[in-house]
């Protein structure tokens, strides 16, 4: 197989209502829109990769949850938090040395929210 660009799809039941999350809360910028202008599909920037969020699926998602490094994680579970997002898990430091939170998206996928600290050993080859 030769990969050549791939994304994460979201299927939500209310899309619109995502969709203003990952925009409007989350900030992820938008890559492209696509669809009727009732009813598009959006494409997200999420970091080196891609997030679609275009619908509607016929029950609420189950068993995923989205990866996303930040640069200061408490300044965006406090971000978030104001903006009205669900914080599942304040920050803190895991035993592997990465900072993370939880946050949920307006279904209920979850978000870790990972900062990696300067002198933490992914920063460097070893």
């Amino acid at each position: 197989m030769d990969v050549l660009s791939s994304r994460v799809l979201l299927r939500p039941v209310d899309p619109a209502r995502s969709q203003a999350f990952y925009r409007d809360v989350l900030g992820l910028a938008v890559y492209r829109e696509f669809g009727p202008p009732e009813h598009p599909g959006v494409v997200f920037f999420l970091g080196n990769g891609l997030l679609e969020v275009s619908g509607p699926g016929d029950e609420p998602l189950r068993g995923m949850a989205l990866w996303v490094q930040v640069r200061d994680v408490g300044a965006e579970v406090e971000r978030l938090r104001a903006a009205g997002t669900t914080v599942l898990r304040d920050p803190r430091t895991e035993p592997w040395g990465l900072v993370e939170a939880w946050v949920a998206d307006p279904e209920g996928v979850r978000i870790a929210l990972v900062e990696v600290p300067p002198d933490h050993p992914l920063r460097r080859d070893q």
